[in-house]
């Protein structure tokens, strides 16, 4: 570690002091801005005029410079920016403001601890402005990145407002860590995934980042090859997704902007499911089927279908969305800032079912004097979710709606809920779901801070040292009661029939402290020299605690206080952290040849003390070709450049202290002790993904039309994963580093302006990504189970070499035998009988090609925006329809309209077997329940209009917008189901695609208006 950073420290000093040596003069600093939107310019070449003294601006498009006397001029040139010649005077602090010759050039990245233009991009980049997604009614700012960005796949799991989003950029790279992306705010790590740690909501987690207002982000950028990420080292493999907010800028009056939205939600698509009489008609088959009587099963025609109840009816709503917001933003050369206050309200579709956050902004930046700045921001964000019981549980509101039998009713004769206790209570498997979604008490509570400081000095020219301390501070309680009207608080009797209830609290805060040291020059107006090295330290802690109770003397006393019974419970602190140096250097030519050379340095607490540290270097080439002769006087290109990078990132997002040999309570003959838990591995270690990556970037007709392609080859190998051991040691399994995931892919954006005249300008953004992902290695070839224990195979899931992640395994099913009704599986192994070992792969859920299409007009005023999202190749696993079409395996749930097409009589020529009641055969785990999840989705639509001037000035107001926005409009796919979207086990690697009565996206339709003063 010492030499790495001696090689920095030389590195930075040999450019410094021959120029600061030679210094004399008059020392002139200042800040350039760019004239469209008040942005720093980094990157910007500032030459003396007559000279070859020259500087080069930094991340925050600072620079100082020594110039002989006051009748010096300053030449400030940059591709993409129009040169401009500035007088110095007598001066001493002269700020430029600069005009954008072709926008996608001089566009200003966020690039990890530092900032560059765009044409200085070595490494593979996705740049998403807030323009993009200002009008989405986005809970989250995950949401904001589905189909912006090519490399990036996002799949909303449900449409559970504040639920969770699952975000893969290149792929899955791991089989059992987190491949969730690394998401850094304003330069700080901050909590995403699940904040909740309770059970009973199927696979739908919540959202960290929920927390988070979208309104306040100016512009996120994913990174995605090593040379853009390996800056974060170890926890970059996955990607990493930098949002930098709002702030306020130097010489803008103060604006003060509100923003309303109003509107309504609703399922994209209802499932299709049978009344009482086709129910009736459908179970009496299945029981003659099998040689019974109907009617001694109380299967009687003009009695049991004497009740006809939609659960779905009975569950489901039409939501009230409400968003407001005020924010003020402005600044002069010294001091710049931006507060805003945000409430956001979203009805769930399902009963009960609601999530509201509060939250406030603020930030300031000032400038001390030429050489001292500092500044600070703090969010603050409270958030209540009111949660229901989620998918694939018998007792969830959703999916006891779709199973339940529509025989029985919600409500008795004098408006009251059946529960339980009640006569005409069905009791397992269907319990009541609108007693389910109306009486439990279940409330997450989260409040989040999001603050830090910094100071920035510059002790020698263009050489700066900034420190920053920041915070992310995450507190949730969960405040849980049901009560005996239940099927948990009185229908289960584990737990005593007398209600339940449950007290949990979580504390999650991330402590970062970041230093660095910054350093631009200008060599003889050719070559262009950056430099950053830092210092970051990372401090986690986790604090968890649970209580229980039970024996309720009433449903009138609900909290554990008041338990009759508190026997369970648990506490928890875990401490973590990650110590790291990291370092960068850039070096241009002419801004024709560019190279970026990046490694970090990281000690983990996760991992095993012989393999604490590890090193993550990169490197990066690119070559401006259109600056060439050749090229240089081609009259439709003003930019062509490619670019190559090869380098290693790592992945630390597994539990805590795996390494270690652990112990934990036990029990023996009625005595408390001592057992091991775990065995120790000294030799833990990160995973590791090689990544090479090889780009073209391209910009015609003076900026109306330009793309970018990529491709990549990624292999990650040392997976975090448990590994089989003898049963001989007491234990099954240890914590390892074994197997390899490969990712290969294509990335296609093309950004064009296709009209721009006379008040009439239409542009359309498109992006095409390709990912083939592959396990290559694991310890074994045995295959390992993943997802459900299903009926005729072993699992949902397996994870096999030379398969994809998320590989759909069971029987092949070959269609209905036309002479029995009876389903034809294939006799895989041969031996006659069909058998789970009969079981291959029958599909996956990764797409062969997705991306997103955006067209946007606007004349006079008036905009439209149409965006398009799509998937093309996934399969999803219909889970569902093993419930809902079942054959007659089992008479106690509901089925879908598809069940009408069953086989009935000799010659029928259906995919759906016959019923028969209590056959499982019919309905064994096959690929009858894979299909087809490719869909396109008009994603969102929106009308806006801007009032004139003169009409707004009269009432003194600088703008005032009214738009329309709707979202999920209209969906084309041959999925039978009612979202091809879902995924049941939300945020699952191994189990993608599974669709298992998870609750549908909605539709939202909003109308809004945004008024600044």
């Amino acid at each position: 570690m010492r030499k790495f950073y001696s090689i920095i420290i030389w590195s930075v000093l040999l450019t410094i002091l021959p120029g600061y040596l030679l210094a004399q003069g008059i020392r002139i600093t200042g800040r350039v801005t760019s004239a469209q939107d008040g942005q720093t310019l980094p990157g910007v070449n500032i030459v003396v005029k007559g000279t070859t003294n020259g500087v080069s601006t930094d991340a925050n498009g600072a620079y100082s410079i020594v110039v002989p006397n006051g009748n010096a001029v300053l030449v400030l040139t940059s591709i993409g920016l129009n040169t401009q010649e500035v007088a110095v005077g007598n001066r001493s602090v002269v700020n430029v403001i600069m005009q954008e010759a072709l926008n996608e050039l001089s566009q200003v990245v966020v690039t990890g601890y530092n900032t560059t233009q765009r044409k200085d991009i070595t490494g593979s980049i996705a740049s998403i402005s807030s323009e993009k997604f200002k009008d989405l009614p986005v809970t989250s700012l995950d949401q904001a990145l589905q189909g912006q960005a090519a490399g990036v796949q996002v799949t909303q799991s449900s449409g559970t407002p504040g639920g969770g989003i699952s975000v893969r950029v290149r792929g899955n790279t791991s089989i059992s860590a987190s491949n969730r992306p690394l998401y850094i705010v304003d330069g700080v790590q901050v909590q995403s995934g699940a904040l909740s740690s309770t059970d009973g909501y199927g696979g739908q987690n919540d959202n960290a980042l929920a927390l988070l207002n979208p309104n306040d982000i100016e512009s996120i950028q994913v990174l995605k090859d090593a040379s853009a990420k390996a800056i974060y080292g170890s926890r970059a493999a996955n990607g990493v997704v930098l949002i930098t907010t709002k702030r306020g800028k130097a010489n803008q009056k103060t604006i003060i902007t509100a923003d309303v939205q109003r509107g309504t939600t609703d399922l994209v698509k209802r499932p299709s499911l049978l009344n009482s009489t086709q129910l009736l008609e459908l179970q009496r088959e299945a029981v003659i089927n099998a040689g019974e009587d109907p009617d001694k099963q109380g299967l009687i025609k003009g009695v049991t279908d004497g009740v006809n109840t939609n659960w779905l009816d009975m569950v489901l709503r039409k939501g009230i969305y409400q968003q407001y917001q005020i924010s003020a933003q402005g600044g002069n050369e010294r001091t710049r800032f931006y507060l805003s206050g945000n409430y956001r309200d979203e009805e769930g579709v399902l009963l009960n079912n609601r999530f509201s956050r509060m939250s406030g902004t603020m930030s300031i930046d000032h400038n001390a004097n030429s050489k001292l700045s500092f500044g600070t921001n703090l969010t603050v964000a409270r958030a209540v979710n009111h949660r229901v019981g989620g998918d694939n549980f018998l007792d969830g509101v959703y999916s006891g709606a779709t199973r339940s039998l529509p025989y029985y009713s919600p409500y008795n004769e004098q408006g009251q809920l059946y529960g339980p206790a009640d006569a005409n209570y069905p009791g397992f498997p269907n319990f009541n779901p609108v007693g389910e979604a109306l009486l439990p008490r279940q409330q997450v509570l989260t409040t989040k801070m999001l603050g830090g400081v910094y100071i920035q000095y510059e002790f020698l020219p263009n050489l700066r040292f900034r420190s920053k301390a920041n915070v992310d501070y995450n507190s949730v309680i969960e405040d849980i009661y049901f009560p005996t009207g239940t099927a948990t608080g009185g229908y289960v009797t584990s737990i005593g029939q007398q209600g339940y209830g449950e007290y949990d609290t979580r504390l999650v805060a991330n402590f970062t402290s970041t230093n660095t040291l910054t350093y631009n020059t200008l060599i003889n107006e050719k070559h262009r020299i950056s430099a950053l090295g830092g210092v970051e330290v990372i401090k986690r802690t986790n604090r968890n605690g649970s209580v229980i109770g039970k024996y309720f003397p009433s449903n009138d006393f609900t909290y554990i206080t008041s338990a009759g019974v508190v026997n369970e419970g648990s506490s928890t602190l875990v401490y973590s952290g990650l110590f790291s140096g990291f370092g960068e250097v850039k070096y241009d030519y002419k801004e024709k040849y560019l190279v970026t050379a990046t490694g970090r340095y990281d000690g983990s607490s996760r991992f095993g003390p012989n393999k604490q540290f590890g090193f993550f270097p990169s490197a990066s080439v690119a070559w401006r070709i259109s600056e060439e002769e050749f090229l240089s006087k081609t009259g439709f290109l003003n930019d062509l450049k490619l670019r190559a990078s090869y380098g290693f990132t790592g992945n630390e997002q597994i539990g805590d202290f795996k390494f270690l040999g652990t112990w934990g309570a036990t029990t023996y003959s009625g005595s408390s002790g001592l057992g091991p838990s775990a065995l120790p591995n000294p030799n833990l270690q990160w995973e590791r993904t090689r990544e090479a990556n090889i780009g073209i970037d391209a910009s015609f007709f003076n900026g109306r039309l330009s793309a970018t392609i990529d491709v990549y080859s990624n292999l990650t190998d040392r997976l975090l994963f448990n590994q089989p051991i003898p049963l001989t040691s007491g234990f099954s399994t240890v914590q390892g580093n074994i197997g390899k995931v490969s990712n290969r892919g294509a990335e296609l954006t093309i950004n064009s302006i296709n009209i721009d005249r006379k008040g009439l300008r239409w542009s359309t953004d498109l992006n095409l990504s390709r990912n083939e992902n592959k396990v290559v290695e694991l310890a074994t070839t045995e295959p390992i189970y993943a997802g459900y224990q299903a009926s005729g195979a072993t699992a949902t899931n397996v994870v096999l070499p030379g398969q994809p992640l998320g590989t759909f395994w069971g029987l092949k099913f070959l269609g209905v035998d036309p002479a029995t009704g009876n389903a034809i599986y294939q006799d895989n192994n041969g031996d006659g009988r069909i058998t789970p070992d009969d079981a291959q792969v029958i599909g996956n859920a990764q797409p062969k090609l997705f991306g997103g299409f955006t067209n946007r007009v606007s004349y006079k005023g008036f905009d439209v925006s149409i965006f398009f999202q799509f998937s093309y190749g996934n399969h999803v696993m219909n889970l569902t329809k093993q419930t809902s079409v079942n054959t007659g395996a089992s008479l106690g749930f509901n089925q879908s309209i598809d069940a009408l097409k069953r086989w009935q009589k000799e010659g029928d020529i259906t995919s759906v077997p016959r019923y028969i009641s209590g056959n499982t055969y019919n309905d064994y785990l096959s690929s009858r329940f894979v299909e087809d999840g490719s869909y396109l989705r008009l994603k969102n639509v929106t009308v806006g209009y801007t009032l004139k001037k003169e009409w707004t000035s009269r009432v003194k107001l600088a703008s005032v917008r009214i738009f329309a926005s709707a979202t999920n409009v209209w969906t084309f796919t041959k999925y039978s189901g009612p979202d091809p979207e879902l995924s049941t086990l939300d945020g699952s690697t191994t189990a993608q695609g599974i669709d298992f009565n998870t609750l549908p996206q909605v539709k939202n339709m909003s109308a809004g208006l945004s008024v600044t003063f």
